[in-house]
């Protein structure tokens, strides 16, 4: 695998806009040093990164952009005197898609514009483009407006080879990004999509490992990607090797950093986006298939030297089941696999729960999985990857007065959630409510609605108390019979930070 280490200034840009920056500040030549305790502060800069939506002239896409009000819990301690507080700002701006080297960029037949900026927290801003034009994203909020930002695009294509409801949570930037479940086939059209939000030009790499390993590619001299523009790259055009109908792409970069999401389209089955899997780990959850699914196909990797063997299990409302269709697949080191699970759900939702054979031989692998509703030419995929638990709190934004399903998998221990609804885009009251999951259940429920609701809202679910939490929403916008569909994973927003306290040490002065 290719890995070029950062520098150290790398690194420290990389944290300082993915996590955002809680400064402390000490007195004129003082030396902060770590004492034995940390301050957690609410970050002050969050930066975030949207694919370009769609190429259909029939493409309507929703921007929402979000930051969920402070819990109590989670309120910034009091200014200190001559401390300057960050102002607080959440805005995007469009990232022009990146011509391939000696290309001319294209023509667009219109100026595209940036979604409207979020001014307060609590309360969700919502923008629309229609056609091909919409761009991609890039964006920051700071100061009061950074911990818990989201960004929400959501796309119809009615009509067409890439059909279907299109949902993706905009991402952070990051170096190292695992998609299990994409596909070179031929009825199958796929993009990764690369969005660098940075001043210097990024160099990605991009490799594809399929059931017999990893394929030979066509170049290895990496993708640039220029300052602030996204850089959309078929798959299939990668390498000569037959096409897959399975593989996993692992997306690293030997300098900069991007933001990276699949955009997966079927000629015949429809078209959805396909974010990250969880980091690679012994055990997996990918919480939320739905109690209709026609069909699920799970596809792993092991990026490890050792081989993984997996016991499958369903988490459902009542407990844990071994499907019937299969109880466990095993993952050769280096090579994606993947295995059909029919009639998994038998009318009941439920998560897909992966743990090794063996507890005392945990081999890390990464895992997505396919999902289908609706049969022959009715039919919709969504993406559902793993995804890690909820340590805090964690929002999906674009939540509409019907369609919106939560689950909630608590795999170990039980635990106690806060599910919060906001305020509409256009009016209404926030609401909240206290779930307790039992353990290894999953709890699928309806989404909560404000009061008075006018205009779309967001989730936020809190862990306050209990073992691992592990969810995701569903939202579904039916059309002409067909049921379009799209599932996102909530990802914990890692709204705090760690600060070192500090204290003047004048004992380095000295010789």
């Amino acid at each position: 695998m290719k890995r070029t280490t950062l520098s150290l200034i790398a690194v420290a840009g990389t944290l300082a806009a993915v996590t955002g920056v809680a400064a402390l500040t000490a007195p004129d030549g003082a030396v902060p040093v770590n004492t034995s305790q940390a301050a957690r502060l609410p970050v002050e800069r969050t930066a975030l990164l949207c694919p370009g939506p769609s190429t259909s002239e029939v493409a309507e896409t929703t921007y929402t952009s979000y930051t969920p009000e402070d819990t109590p819990a989670a309120k910034a301690p009091a200014q200190a005197k001559g401390e300057e507080r960050t102002a607080a700002k959440a805005e995007l701006q469009p990232a022009p898609i990146a011509p391939p080297p000696g290309e001319q960029p294209a023509k667009t037949t219109k100026k595209p514009k940036a979604p409207a900026t979020v001014t307060k927290p609590g309360t969700p801003v919502n923008a629309e483009a229609k056609g091909p034009d919409a761009p991609a994203l890039t964006g920051s909020a700071s100061g009061g407006l950074a911990p818990g930002w989201t960004v929400q695009q959501t796309t119809v294509v009615p009509a067409g080879g890439a059909r279907g409801l299109l949902g993706v949570t905009c991402t952070a930037p990051d170096t190292d990004f695992w998609f299990p479940a994409v596909s070179t086939a031929k009825e199958r059209q796929d993009y990764v999509h690369l969005t660098n939000p940075d001043d210097g030009t990024a160099t990605a790499d991009i490799e594809l490992y399929g059931p017999a390993g990893p394929l030979k590619l066509l170049s290895t001299e990496g993708i640039p990607v220029p300052a602030h523009t996204t850089v959309p790259v078929l798959l299939s055009t990668l390498t000569n090797d037959p096409a897959q109908q399975d593989l996993t792409v692992h997306v690293t970069t030997r300098s900069g950093r991007v933001g990276a999401v699949v955009g997966a389209a079927d000629d015949k089955a429809g078209a959805d986006w396909l974010q990250a899997s969880a980091d690679p780990s012994g055990t997996a959850v990918l919480p939320g298939i739905p109690a209709d699914a026609t069909s699920v196909r799970l596809v792993a990797y092991a990026p490890g030297d050792a081989d993984a063997d997996l016991k499958i299990q369903l988490v459902t409302p009542t407990g844990k089941i071994v499907p019937a269709s299969a109880d466990a697949v095993h993952v050769k080191s280096g090579m994606t696999a993947a295995v059909d699970l029919p009639d998994l759900t038998r009318g009941e939702p439920g998560s897909l729960l992966l743990t090794p054979t063996d507890p005392k031989k945990a081999t890390p692998v990464v895992a997505a999985l396919r999902v289908a509703r609706g049969k022959g030419e009715q039919q919709e995929i969504a993406f559902i990857p793993a995804a890690a638990a909820i340590e805090g709190r964690a929002t999906v934004a674009d939540n509409r007065a019907k369609g919106s399903t939560l689950a909630l998998t608590a795999p170990a221990g039980g635990a106690e959630v806060r599910i919060t609804a906001s305020a509409g885009a256009q009016g209404g009251t926030k609401v909240s409510k206290t779930v307790t999951l039992k353990a290894g259940t999953t709890t699928s429920l309806a989404a909560p609605v404000p009061d008075g609701l006018k205009g779309s809202y967001a989730l936020t679910v809190e862990r306050l108390s209990g073992g691992p939490v592990h969810a995701s929403r569903l939202l579904e916008l039916p059309q002409d019979g067909i049921p379009m569909f799209t599932i996102q994973p909530f990802t914990d927003d890692h709204s705090k930070v760690e600060v070192p306290k500090a204290r003047q040490d004048l004992t380095v002065l000295d010789d």
